[in-house]
């Protein structure tokens, strides 16, 4: 079997002092994604940086204490990609990706954006430029008669049954109509071709969430949103077993706002 995790651990150096740590050590994961590190690789303590057993690859933002995403392999990748190609989010620690033997893995931490905003601005040219590289991650894999998969945060809600208030969020970013749009186009496969295992998986349940606000009871009421997602090409989507949020017993156990989503694959 070939175990998949990513989490968006909403700063590392928090998430390590809350159990981040623990999680990890039990964790049976061949792969884990990390997104929104907020944290340079000698900012990190020693067993946070080089966890033993893992091989980790980090990519920064190039502005202090924002973004950063990671990937963990058990074995040594045969090649990191940092970036995907287009100088504006190549040091914004939005995207990285390995080769492991027959797939590649990407960790992406897309943005979150802000309706009216100049953030919103920068989330609409990630999408137009992030969507054709999916596609070219995609037919390149293919070529190369490898699968492909990439996890993360996509800060989008697809469908009404992906958040719990999804009529007060219309006009929201994570569930503007154009963004809806673009996911649909990248899990299209005439399109995009990629395949939302989790839905998959679960194709008539409400979430299963993998986020909920601080704020209020959204956790003990399971007011959420479902944006963490692992898309993989549709060779490796059928191989897919398994695939489930690994949601926190309580409030006081989290150790960030996002809980970890993991998928497992036959080889």
């Amino acid at each position: 079997m070939l175990r998949i995790s990513t989490a968006n651990v909403n700063g590392l150096r928090a998430a390590a002092k809350k159990g981040y740590l623990p999680w990890l050590e039990d964790s049976e994961a061949d792969v884990v994604c990390l997104q929104e590190v907020r944290a340079e690789p000698a900012q990190l303590t020693e067993e946070v940086r080089a966890p033993r057993g893992w091989h980790a690859q980090w990519a920064p933002a190039a502005a202090k204490g924002r973004a950063g995403v990671a990937v963990l392999t058990r074995r040594e990748p045969d090649a990191v990609r940092i970036g995907f190609g287009v100088s504006e989010f190549d040091t914004a620690g939005r995207y990285v990706e390995v080769d492991l033997p027959g797939v590649t893995v990407g960790s992406l931490y897309l943005p979150s954006g802000e309706v009216g905003t100049e953030r919103q601005e920068e989330k609409e040219r990630f999408m137009a430029a992030f969507l054709p590289y999916l596609k070219e991650l995609r037919e390149r894999s293919a070529a190369a008669g490898r699968e492909a998969l990439v996890c993360g945060d996509w800060n989008i809600a697809h469908q009404e049954a992906d958040l719990k208030n999804w009529k007060a969020n219309r006009r929201n970013a994570g569930f503007l109509p154009e963004e809806r749009e673009w996911l649909g186009r990248v899990l299209d496969p005439a399109d995009g071709g990629f395949v939302d295992v989790v839905r998959q998986q679960h194709p008539e349940q409400a979430g299963p969430y993998s986020w909920w606000s601080y704020r209020g009871r959204a956790f003990d009421n399971d007011s959420g949103w479902r944006i963490d997602l692992i898309a993989a090409t549709e060779g490796l989507a059928s191989r897919c077993v398994k695939a489930y949020v690994e949601r926190a017993a309580s409030h006081a156990e989290r150790w960030s706002d996002h809980a970890p989503v993991t998928a497992v694959f036959e080889r």
